[in-house]
């Protein structure tokens, strides 16, 4: 069982299966669409065990429609946030809201959620457990049971409805409990590591399927040690080091930040070059006809730059050269 099941179960109670959950009226809630902007706010938390600390003073902000990396050194204090925001953990101070209000078992029924370890039932048939955990998000029987087969049917694994869990792949569990986290259509998303256990297809369809989500105006959190997905996915970063937020903002404005004044310069020499260097910039030859140039000072103007190249070289193609997420993310959590 997943995480977030357990915590629903402590909530409502274990249902017969097979049978309707007992009524609730705040279900029909979480069964349809959320029409008002969705806003997660964490602020100022806190939260230690037994005496060591896990998170200190950390912030975040998530809008509607957007994806946020929550990226970090193991141990840093990543699943301790997220467990927070679902309900799971308490924090010991601070506030953590949802749509401006604090998060209650109302509206944690709205948060989809899919842990680092995953927790189905290994002995339960896939196509009755996703209909449990789906009645137990709010849904009839009924309206379960055409949306398993929807979501079977869009990862190709409909054939997959009568086994047993434990009978599956890792790469089909994994397609299984990602069904479990977004069956009932939440507001809020949080992902931990969705892409383990995934080849690189499969990988690419769980992408698409974020991007999608995103689309229709859910917020993600997506947590993983993947960079390269960072960067194709999200809008923002927060990276805890040390249980500390050390870094936050957009993912742009974040490479720009973090620019060291490179460039990469493709053409060719006008002339023998005796010394690699210009009154403003070193440079050095790649072997596949591109160079490296580097600013000896940042602040130097970038037209100046190219003016003194421009008398060695014939340019064909000029840019600057941004950061990966994975160089920032050791500059920030190894700064020299």
């Amino acid at each position: 069982m997943a995480i977030v099941v357990i915590s629903l179960v402590d909530f409502i109670g274990h249902p017969k299966m097979g049978q309707d959950l007992p009524p609730f009226h705040f279900f029909p809630y979480f069964c349809k669409k959320n029409t008002a902007e969705m806003e997660l706010t964490v602020s100022h938390i806190y939260k230690s065990y037994k005496g060591k600390v896990a998170l200190i003073d950390v912030s975040i902000q998530l809008r509607e429609g957007a994806i946020l990396g929550l990226l970090g050194p193991n141990g840093a204090g990543k699943t301790t946030l997220l467990r927070s925001i679902t309900g799971i953990t308490q924090v010991d101070s601070g506030e953590i809201l949802l749509d401006k209000v604090p998060i209650d078992e109302k509206s944690r029924r709205g948060i989809g959620y899919l842990p680092e370890e995953r927790g189905l039932y290994p002995d339960m048939k896939v196509g009755e457990q996703l209909v449990y955990l789906a009645q137990l998000k709010g849904m009839t029987r009924n309206k379960a049971k055409e949306a398993v087969r929807e979501w079977l049917q869009k990862f190709q694994i409909l054939n997959t409805i009568e086994k047993k869990t434990h009978e599956l792949s890792k790469g089909m569990q994994q397609k299984v409990q990602f069904i479990a986290a977004v069956i009932h259509s939440p507001q809020l998303l949080i992902l931990d590591e969705p892409f383990s256990g995934f080849d690189p297809i499969n990988t690419e369809v769980i992408k698409n399927e974020i991007l999608r989500l995103k689309g229709e105006g859910v917020g993600i959190i997506l947590s993983t040690h993947n960079m390269t997905s960072v960067e194709e996915l999200c809008d923002e970063v927060a990276l805890i080091n040390q249980a500390h937020i050390v870094l936050n903002g957009p993912t742009e404005e974040l490479r720009e930040r973090y620019k060291c004044g490179e460039f990469r310069l493709s053409g060719f020499a006008n002339k023998t070059i005796k010394v690699n260097e210009t009154p403003s910039s070193y440079f050095r030859a790649k072997g596949d006809g591109s160079w490296i140039v580097t600013k000896k000072e940042k602040t130097t103007d970038n037209n100046t730059l190219l003016k003194e190249l421009m008398e060695l070289f014939s340019i064909t193609a000029f840019e600057e050269i941004k950061p990966s997420m994975n160089e920032i993310f050791l500059k920030a959590v190894n700064p020299q």
